[in-house]
């Protein structure tokens, strides 16, 4: 190699220096299994923020990570091992090739947990943040890394408690960074496409994984390691996206609708009121239920076999909690279909509410709010169950 070509490479990675120092800090966060940032991550209460500007008519977007699996990093305990809430937000939007042209990307660190460990405290920062952003027209859409455990309750969650026009995406991944096939930059590449899209307003909150836009209240996850883990049983996927395109299948709310949709407000002391689920099966007594009485909680939710049914003690069991004003709500732990009012079970008699197609975790937090709100009465809860299509 000659001096002349040797110095025009060194000029080259001059001008590259800030995409070289960040790649190179990425690998060695993946080779190490721990993140190179952790000296100066913030704690879990401080928003840190970074801004990515490409031209001023740019999209705004507020990417708000929580932690989860796309902010992991690779443990050598075992060949697929690792750990959750390692890398921040920041992080993870640099690392992602051309998601700079999409948009101007500000982000913010909420949390950095594995969404197993995701709880009220979380729950009511992250909202609070999002209506903020809103009212204060800080964002033209938000998008929120986060765990896929508990994503479709938080994505719940969440269209329950936001009122806005403006889209809030979730997205995480089911391989850590510096995995073989790592799905989280494409992910997020592509929440961020969508939040930025004119044609996700009025559409609410949605999740983005895997080239596939769902609705808060059909998502599930359906596998424990796929990264086509998650599936709307009921309904469908309500969209598809790749980095060229942006394809909804289902239409947006009608407007006057969306407007009307009831907004659950969160309850003042920061924490939402005990709800339980029960999980029914084969020779079933009226045991954990009674349990259940005693611990004060507030609702019970039955994980139901096929149609939402129990045993004859189990049923017995419920109806003592509801002549104590406790709200009984029949799910299933079936994943797909409805569960229907008064067919084995005589719920107008009972005083028992029906969760439609929600599943058990969301028939729980939806009863949360609404025992949070006041609303305990079975006729109003069965309202509000059948009210959040």
């Amino acid at each position: 190699m000659n001096i002349n070509t040797t110095l025009q490479r060194v000029a080259c990675l001059r001008r590259s220096s800030t995409t070289l120092t960040a790649a190179l800090l990425v690998c060695a966060s993946c080779l190490c299994g721990t993140s190179v940032w952790a000296a100066d991550a913030t704690s879990d209460s401080a928003a840190a923020t970074e801004a990515t500007s490409p031209a001023a008519e740019s999209p705004r977007i507020l990417v708000l990570a929580t932690g989860g699996t796309i902010a992991g990093t690779t443990d050598p305990r075992s060949a697929i091992g690792y750990n959750s809430g390692n890398v921040k937000g920041q992080e993870l939007v640099r690392a992602v090739p051309g998601i700079e042209k999409l948009a101007s990307i500000n982000s913010e660190q909420i949390s950095n947990v594995g969404s197993q460990d995701m709880n009220d405290e979380i729950w009511f920062r992250l909202a609070r943040r999002i209506q903020e952003a809103f009212d204060r027209n800080e964002a033209d859409g938000i998008v929120i890394t986060h765990g896929t455990d508990t994503m479709e309750e938080t994505a719940f969650f969440l269209q329950n408690v936001v009122r806005s026009e403006k889209p809030v995406v979730l997205v995480g991944s089911m391989r850590p960074g510096g995995s073989t096939s790592a799905d989280g930059p494409g992910n997020l590449y592509e929440a961020v496409e969508v939040a930025a899209s004119p044609k996700s307003r009025g559409r609410g909150v949605m999740v983005v994984m895997n080239d596939q836009i769902h609705a808060p209240r059909w998502i599930t996850k359906t596998n424990t390691t796929a990264v086509q883990t998650f599936a709307s049983p009921n309904a469908g996927v309500i969209g598809y996206v790749d980095p060229a395109s942006i394809r909804f299948v289902a239409p947006a709310p009608a407007p006057a609708l969306a407007s009307t949709r009831d907004v659950l407000g969160l309850p003042t002391n920061g924490h939402l009121p005990r709800v339980e689920i029960v999980y029914a099966h084969s020779n079933m007594d009226g045991a954990q239920i009674d349990h259940a009485i005693a611990d004060g909680a507030k609702g019970i939710v039955l994980a139901g076999e096929g149609d939402g049914d129990a045993s004859k003690e189990a049923l017995a069991a419920l109806d003592r909690a509801a002549k104590k004003g406790i709200v009984v709500v029949r799910s299933t732990r079936v994943m797909s279909g409805f569960v229907n009012r008064n067919v084995e079970v005589e719920d107008d008699k009972r005083g028992f509410v029906v969760s439609f197609d929600l599943n058990p975790q969301k028939a729980r937090l939806l009863t949360q709010l609404l025992v949070a709100n006041g609303i305990t009465n079975p006729g109003k809860v069965q309202q509000a169950f059948s009210g959040t299509f």
